[in-house]
């Protein structure tokens, strides 16, 4: 028969055990809503090989891509968005390629939407999710959850807008920007007129400035728990050879039969096609008006200005994990990015990579 003081020992062991219990208990709860809010973004410049990596990343963490490339989605619109061959397709299945006809509206609310189906799809299957492109507003919306709310999307107000900029300008639509949101006109450039519609978008659905509508959605916690890794080049005359070489072997692919064919379609009158970086250099080509060679270095001079454009979008965020890349191997730089992923995602990888 135990005494008192040997009973309240007891009882005090039983007491902390309980509380070891509740606290394991607790954490493996943690353990499992975790699994299912992390995803890893590999993005970077156009040419600077996100997509190779993305997809020796997935290959070898059993995981499935989410293409966050706005270009991508579109049927028909193949070599010149650089979409992923049907062999890569087959080696590591890809989401939100080859998702919407031409002549369809999508916006960044639809992406985020569409791209949360992709996430919970994937983690169901007991994959991991990767994410991959350059399309910087999609990235940003879908890491930093940003709140939509009930915006409505707008495509007829979209293509006035288009249709303004193509008769009057970019600098034209630049000055409606700069009337109605000032802060915004003053960090986006007149070039960008996907970026410079997408801001008077939101001033039109929600009555809200797309400055103060950011502001506001940063105030939330995040869905998710995010890698975002960048490719770069310190040596941007790397990236440049790059982005001129892979155009050549876009043209040897076939690229100007793509944009013929498009064309005869009647496709280059819609905002999809007329706007995209590919396919809007070679019109001039098409109907007579300039060579070919002219044409084909437009659409190298663009392609670079695109590229610069990225950077400048992702060197904005301090807590994204960099590559360089200058100098280094494609085998270099996947090792680098897979000790990168194996810490972040090492509670996973117990049940998620192939022994």
């Amino acid at each position: 028969m135990p005494n008192k003081k040997n009973f309240r020992v007891l009882l005090f062991f039983m007491k902390y055990v309980t509380i070891i219990c509740i606290a394991k208990s607790a954490e493996r709860m943690c353990f499992y809503r975790m699994t299912y809010t992390k995803l890893a973004v590999v993005t970077g410049p156009t040419a600077s090989g996100k997509s190779s990596l993305a997809l020796s990343l997935a290959k070898h963490f059993h995981g499935e891509i989410v293409s966050c490339d706005s270009m991508q989605l579109y049927k028909g619109m193949d070599i010149g968005t650089a979409k992923p061959t049907k062999e890569e397709q087959t080696e590591v299945k890809h989401h939100m390629i080859d998702v919407l006809d031409i002549n369809d509206s999508f916006s960044v609310v639809d992406y985020v939407k569409a791209a949360e189906l992709c996430i919970s799809n994937i983690y169901s299957k007991g994959k991991l999710p990767f994410f991959c492109g350059g399309t910087g507003l999609y990235v940003d919306a879908l890491v930093n959850s940003t709140e939509f709310g009930d915006m409505k999307n707008l495509p007829e107000y979209r293509e006035e807008l288009y249709a303004f900029a193509e008769e009057n300008g970019s600098e034209a639509l630049h000055k409606m920007l700069s009337q109605t949101d000032p802060e915004a006109a003053e960090k986006i450039d007149h070039r960008n007129v996907k970026r410079v519609i997408r801001a008077l978008e939101v001033y039109k659905a929600s009555g809200m400035t797309i400055s103060e509508w950011q502001r506001r959605s940063k105030l939330l916690p995040p869905k998710f728990d995010s890698l975002v890794m960048t490719i770069e080049y310190e040596d941007r005359q790397i990236l440049y050879d790059r982005i001129n070489k892979r155009v050549d072997m876009m043209l040897e692919a076939g690229l100007i039969g793509e944009v013929k064919r498009l064309y005869d379609e009647g496709i280059f009158s819609t905002a999809t096609a007329s706007q995209a970086i590919g396919y809007k250099e070679f019109i001039p080509y098409l109907e007579g008006t300039s060579s070919l060679e002219d044409c084909v270095e437009r659409l190298k001079i663009e392609s670079r200005r695109y590229a610069k454009r990225q950077m400048t979008w992702f060197r904005r965020n301090d807590k994204i994990k960099r590559i360089t890349a200058d100098g280094k191997s494609s085998e270099e730089i996947f090792e680098e990015a897979k000790e990168i992923c194996e810490e972040f995602f090492k509670p996973e990888l117990i049940w998620s990579v192939k022994y």
